[in-house]
């Protein structure tokens, strides 16, 4: 055989096990780009079967082999391999004996929490926290930073979050760069390249993805806080079970993701939900239109509307490009605490839960979910007192037949919980990958 690809020589036959393969006039044999692209498929192969195995013990919980073969559709062999290999890397463990009927019990198998560790970050309007997960995002530790400016520099953030994570991995006594990867949510669009446009911090064009790098010894991921809130309610939280859910992040901005539940995953998208009109002609949003939802439910709105009504000196308003502050949070849990009693609380109360259940019979019309999770600082602070008058506007305004297969309910992580959602990226792309793959 001729080793510059030139055509064998007449009668001659390759030997066995050396299978020629014509393109474009040349001949190629193993070690040649055929060669290379079966080990490209043979290998994705592995990856997905892998994948399929780990993301459903993960987003499922305990499962025996057997329960493994029915959920992924792969062969026993296959899955006994695929188990193999995730324990020996140290991502799955045994986990008990499910007992079955007539036979031996079976082996549960579950993801080791302690395989690995993760940050996430959330730059927050009115804060940064910081969190240390471990990869099934149960909380290590924690840091938060008030910011006092309404509209913070760029790299005054990547400092605050070069930070947190040394304050969250000192207390536990972790390692920096041993971890699987450090996630951030922004408050804005992320591009490809890591450019963050976040009008309610007052950015535009700021390369971010630049300005942390140098203070993140691990693998960094940014993305919309929305969109990784989203993933973090589906996987953790309220949207667990759902097949569309649609999860409001309510802040001093207002944004959605719609999450897209399946038997591989979970699928995230944003939507600019806080710049829908509700009202035309209204209020002035600092995104320069008038009527948007945010310009009524965002925080700095909410506050706005209560010191009009209230007598109060003016503050700032969203529309006038305030972008938060450290007693943002602080003056809406006082509005709340006032709201149980007659007067202007209780009608800012209202009012809030008027224009928010309009914004989410528009998304409900429009996308006909099965659930509806409300989170975000905001939800947290004011969703127990206005879900009732939230469920009750949003009751008139959704058409019946799409109305009776929606819930409507509060988020369910924590304080922390956009923190979380960022720390779901490093973590999806593990699973992506099936985990290590040698």
């Amino acid at each position: 055989m001729q080793s510059n690809g030139s055509p064998a020589p007449p009668g001659r036959v390759p030997r066995p096990g050396r299978r020629a393969t014509r393109t474009a006039g040349t001949e190629t044999m193993r070690g040649s780009p055929v060669t290379r692209e079966v080990g490209r498929t043979t290998r994705d192969l592995r990856r997905h079967n892998r994948t399929s195995v780990l993301t459903r013990l993960y987003l499922h919980g305990a499962a025996s082999r057997f329960d493994l073969m029915k959920a992924t559709g792969l062969s026993s062999a296959t899955v006994s391999n695929v188990v193999t290999g995730l324990v020996a890397d140290g991502l799955v463990a045994e986990a008990g004996l499910l007992d079955s009927d007539g036979g031996r019990p079976r082996t549960l198998l579950e993801v080791r929490p302690g395989y690995a560790q993760v940050v996430g970050v959330d730059i927050g309007e009115t804060h940064v926290q910081v969190g240390l997960f471990d990869w099934t995002l149960d909380t290590v530790a924690t840091a938060t930073y008030p910011m006092d400016e309404g509209r913070p520099e760029p790299a005054v953030l990547a400092e605050l979050v070069r930070a947190g994570i040394e304050e969250v991995t000192a207390k536990a006594g972790a390692d920096p760069a041993a971890l699987l990867g450090v996630g951030v949510g922004v408050p804005g669009a992320v591009l490809p390249d890591g450019v963050v446009h976040a009008p309610t911090l007052g950015w535009s064009d700021v390369p971010f993805d630049m300005l942390l790098r140098p203070h993140v010894p691990a693998p960094l991921h940014l993305d919309n806080c929305a969109r990784t809130l989203g993933q973090a309610e589906m996987w953790r939280g309220a949207g667990r079970g759902a097949q569309r859910a649609i999860v409001g992040l309510l802040a001093v901005g207002v944004g959605a993701a719609v999450a897209t539940g399946s038997p591989g995953g979970v699928t995230s998208t944003t939507s600019e939900w806080g710049h829908t009109v509700v009202e035309a002609g209204g209020a002035l949003c600092r995104c320069g239109s008038h009527g948007c939802l945010e310009a009524y439910v965002g925080a700095d709105a909410i506050l706005e509307r209560y010191g009009r009504l209230a007598g109060l000196p003016e503050v700032p308003s969203a529309g006038r490009g305030a972008g938060g502050g450290a007693d943002t949070e602080a003056r809406l849990a006082a509005l709340v605490a006032d709201a149980g009693r007659p007067g202007p609380a209780a009608d800012t109360v209202r009012a809030t839960a008027e224009y928010l259940g309009i914004g989410i019979a528009n998304l409900i019309n429009l996308l006909g979910p099965d659930r509806v999770i409300l989170s975000g600082w905001v939800s947290a602070a004011m969703g127990p007192a206005m879900l009732p008058a939230v469920r009750d506007a949003t009751r008139r305004h959704t058409l019946d037949y799409l109305r009776r297969h929606t819930v409507l309910e509060l988020g369910r992580l924590g304080p922390e919980q956009v923190a979380l959602g960022a720390a779901t990226l490093p973590v999806h792309e593990l699973l992506t990958a099936g985990g290590p793959l040698s």
